[in-house]
């Protein structure tokens, strides 16, 4: 480190510092810079004073003026249930029937409903309720559990293969993978299912070996008309609705492996109001695809 010298070009002093021939100018901080740092300090103790923020061991400052964002989301919170406590009070105590014949609430089932859906339904059923490749569609009156209100509230309320002590349940076995079909009787009773919808060129003995195992293996929950046992969610085998497929390879895809579809319950997370007004909402937007 050399000593400090003035510079020829620019007048100014430098540090001493050299690197490569280069002198470091002792040019001083922009008071720019220094104005900056001092209106940051001081408003940091400003809000220091007036908000929380300093943690103590058990607790921390609140500061004069006692606001945090709790407290925001609190009073958010009570303003909200101001609003929303007259309508939810009316749907609760109204029947389905008297909703659907009320114009102004049916208005606002449809503004709330769509929130609760797009929130808690839309990323398995879709946005437009039409479900998708596991997931049944909501609007084409194809119901696994039933399509009248309360069953549909109780249906949300409980869920399906969801944990709750009181859920629906509904499996189908894996005939392949258990060994209690073979490749060529889950084919044969498949041939059977396909043409109990759209036909198929099997032959009237294959169709025949099909029903007979349907009939061991399948009428216990899907009737011996393969139409389906709502007690139990057993689809119907007769229309051309498909959760996951109704080619011969899904067919056996589903034989072969079973299904299990899982449906959350909202018990815990959506109130009365919210659960009847999302079923209110599902059968709405369901007369609307109509």
């Amino acid at each position: 480190m050399g000593e400090p010298e003035r510079d020829p070009y620019t007048g100014r002093m430098t540090t001493g510092h050299e690197w490569n021939g280069i002198n470091e100018l002792a040019t001083p901080v922009p008071k720019l810079v220094l104005i900056f740092l001092a209106l940051t300090f001081i408003s940091s103790l400003i809000i220091w004073i007036l908000a929380p923020a300093w943690p103590s061991v058990n607790n921390y400052t609140k500061g004069i003026l006692g606001i945090d964002q709790r407290t925001t989301l609190e009073n958010s919170l009570e303003k909200a249930d101001a609003i929303t406590t007259p309508w939810r009070n009316e749907i609760n105590s109204k029947e389905f029937t008297e909703i659907l014949n009320n114009d102004d609430l049916m208005k606002t089932v449809r503004q709330h409903g769509a929130r609760l859906f797009a929130d808690n339904c839309a990323m398995c059923h879709g946005t437009d309720a039409t479900g998708g490749y596991g997931y049944p569609s909501l609007v084409d009156d194809q119901w696994l559990w039933g399509g009248d209100p309360a069953t549909i509230m109780e249906t949300l309320r409980i869920g399906v293969n969801s944990g709750h002590s009181e859920s629906r349940i509904s499996q189908m076995m894996a005939y392949g993978r258990d060994g209690i079909l073979t490749l060529d009787q889950r084919r044969t009773v498949g041939s059977y299912i396909l043409s109990l919808t759209q036909g198929t060129n099997a032959d009237d003995a294959k169709l025949k070996a099909g029903s007979e195992i349907f009939m061991q293996q399948c009428q216990s929950c899907h009737g011996s008309d393969g139409r389906g046992m709502r007690s139990v969610g057993a689809p119907n085998l007769t229309d051309d609705f498909w959760i996951y497929g109704g080619d011969p390879v899904a067919i056996d895809q589903t034989l072969r492996e079973g299904r299990q579809g899982v449906m959350p319950f909202w018990d815990d997370r959506l109130s009365l109001a919210d659960r009847k007004a999302l079923t209110l909402y599902v059968l709405d937007l369901a007369e609307t695809r109509k």
